[in-house]
């Protein structure tokens, strides 16, 4: 299991939110932190700790005020990085050589691919074309309803009608190289993992998959450990120290590496 780290960027600034907050009118989101320092100290930092394959999300959309500012602080995280961040929201066909020009390891894909509840192959196909499948991230973020975990869309606001699987996961990794999965109901409230999602993420073997939500302690971070057999890779946003959170930076580190970590 390794440690990927997140950039989440919203009315121009690095933070952490409650996922399920987040809306697009009135560009809303509710904050657990919202830090002093712009992309480029994280993206150096990350670069610097040698972590790969973290991720940045711009998480306001194109129409808004603060979207300009949200692309510059991301912009400002892929030169510090060098290359070793992925960026996602709002990707599409006709900005996704820009953001990999701007130096993006891969584009992250969500609403793109997934609309009007449902997936756009020609999309799908348009996007991987531009990026490439060995570049391309499909995000995958889902929410749990009627007793399973469908993918939600638009910054997590929508749900489609794709409910998530073994099959589904078989058959859209012929177009994408990893997956990103927020389980966005507990995004963001440091309440614990989706043990479900992460059971059957864990059972799957495929390409890369990244869990987000819900980490908030070591035990946490065991039990992701077990029950996705140590095959999933993981997020941390609110619960790091880095963010305003209990857990610290470099013990999740040696944590994930699989040094010996104290709690």
């Amino acid at each position: 299991m390794r440690f990927r780290p997140c950039i989440d960027i919203h009315n121009g600034k690095v933070k952490q939110i409650v996922g399920g907050s987040l809306k697009d009118e009135g560009d809303f989101a509710k904050d657990n932190y919202v830090s002093e320092k712009d992309g480029a100290y994280y993206g150096s930092l990350y670069k610097n700790a040698g972590l790969k394959g973290g991720h940045i999300i711009i998480l306001n959309p194109k129409f808004s005020p603060y979207y300009e500012e949200d692309v510059r602080q991301a912009c400002l995280a892929l030169k510090a990085s060098e290359g070793t961040l992925q960026i996602g929201g709002g990707m599409t066909d006709e900005n996704a050589a820009f953001f990999l020009e701007q130096g993006a390891s891969h584009i992250i894909v969500t609403s793109f691919v997934f609309k009007d509840g449902r997936i756009d192959y020609e999309n799908l196909k348009k996007i991987c074309d531009v990026a490439g499948k060995e570049h391309l991230v499909l995000d995958l973020s889902c929410r749990k309803k009627d007793g399973g975990y469908y993918i939600v869309t638009d910054r997590w606001q929508k749900f489609t009608d794709v409910r998530l699987s073994h099959e589904i996961l078989d058959e859209l990794s012929g177009y994408c190289s990893e997956f990103l999965i927020h389980a966005v109901d507990v995004e963001g409230k440091s309440s614990g993992i989706e043990k479900e999602l992460a059971r059957m993420l864990g059972t799957w073997d495929g390409i890369p998959v990244t869990y987000a939500g819900g980490v908030s302690s070591y035990q946490d971070l065991a039990l992701l450990k077990e029950l996705g057999q140590d095959k999933i890779d993981v997020t941390i946003g609110s619960a790091l120290d880095l963010f305003g959170g209990a857990l610290n930076f470099d013990m999740v580190l040696s944590f994930c590496s699989e040094k010996e970590h104290k709690e």
